[in-house]
């Protein structure tokens, strides 16, 4: 009996010191919790952590993926087979439209009235050219003066006249030229004195013009420019009211220039483009092909509309229809 009891009590006294030990690991107010849960939260935040980590790492994996998807999923997106039936449509479902020039000009205008735009804001034409010339040669950056059939500056261009003749020097100023004069006005364009928005020359004084070469670039008179000749009169009437053309030399084979203002009457705008594309194309052989092959025609306001161009360029140079 003695033996029964004692067993019973020392059964009793390990099951109580069983559960306290489990009450001290489960309750973290009691001291015992100094030494047997710091292992534990050490080992909890760890893994906390780690769960955190990838956590983070699936949303950024997911994050790069998602764009990519996105692309793709664009990517795979077909023309539409009829024209947008509303004028509001999701663009990247239509090839982009290509107008002849004008309804691209009477959209233009059209835009200008919605938008509540200024009238007279620039009519800009953008073109794209293709520069080959074929043998690995290419066409090099060119800068043109043109007259335009109805100019839309009301300022007159200043242009100096380089002769050594004081009777040409006396024509030259009764023509309009802010400057005139030989070996003096060429050195006071080297010291900046003297700067103009053009410059032309009589043959003869030519040779004496070579240091301004460098200084001058493209505006350096030539003959192929027009700005070399003896009717002085002729030239400046050309020069005060000219427009210039000019390749981007950057881009090398992009040309961008102001070509009317969008009050004008539709029919001027569409001669003065005319006469751009015109000019443009006397710098390639046309035999060689469109050298037009893209052009966009926008005004200060809009976005650029897709011009059909076969009926602009000249016969010989074939269509140019951009893609």
């Amino acid at each position: 009996m003695a033996a029964a009891a004692r067993y019973l009590g020392r059964v009793l006294i390990h099951h109580q010191r069983h559960s306290l030990c489990k009450m001290a690991h489960q309750a973290a107010f009691y001291p015992c919790s100094l030494n047997s849960l710091l292992p534990n939260r050490h080992f909890a935040a760890a893994a906390a952590k780690s769960a955190r980590k990838n956590k983070k790492g699936a949303k950024e994996k997911t994050s790069d993926e998602k764009p990519v998807d996105d692309i793709e999923k664009i990517k795979s997106y077909t023309y539409m087979e009829s024209e947008p039936e509303d004028d509001v449509y999701l663009k990247r479902l239509y090839p982009r439209r290509i107008y002849e020039v004008e309804k691209a000009i009477h959209l233009l205008k059209k835009f200008q009235v919605l938008d509540f735009t200024n009238p007279k804001q620039g009519v800009y034409l953008d073109l794209t050219l293709d520069m080959a010339l074929g043998k690995k040669k290419k066409v090099e950056p060119f800068a043109s003066v043109i007259a335009l059939p109805h100019p839309f500056s009301s300022e007159v261009n200043k242009v100096a006249v380089f002769t050594g003749n004081a009777s040409e020097i006396k024509i030259a100023e009764e023509n309009g030229a802010a400057f005139a004069g030989g070996a003096d006005l060429v050195k006071k364009i080297l010291d900046d004195e003297v700067v103009v928005d053009f410059y032309v020359a009589v043959p003869e004084i030519m040779g004496e013009l070579n240091p301004l070469r460098k200084k001058l670039k493209k505006r350096f008179p030539k003959a192929t420019r027009n700005s070399i000749g003896r009717d002085i009169p002729k030239m400046l009437e050309l020069f005060k009211t000219a427009h210039e053309i000019m390749v981007d030399e950057e881009r090398q084979n992009f040309l961008s220039t102001k070509i009317a203002t969008l009050d004008m009457p539709s029919d001027q705008l569409a001669a003065n483009l005319q006469a751009v594309i015109n000019e443009v194309c006397r710098h390639r052989p046309l035999n060689l092909g469109p050298f037009v092959v893209r052009a966009f025609l926008r005004s200060s306001t809009s976005e650029g509309l897709l011009l059909k161009t076969d009926s602009l360029l000249p016969k010989e140079a074939g269509n140019a229809e951009a893609a």
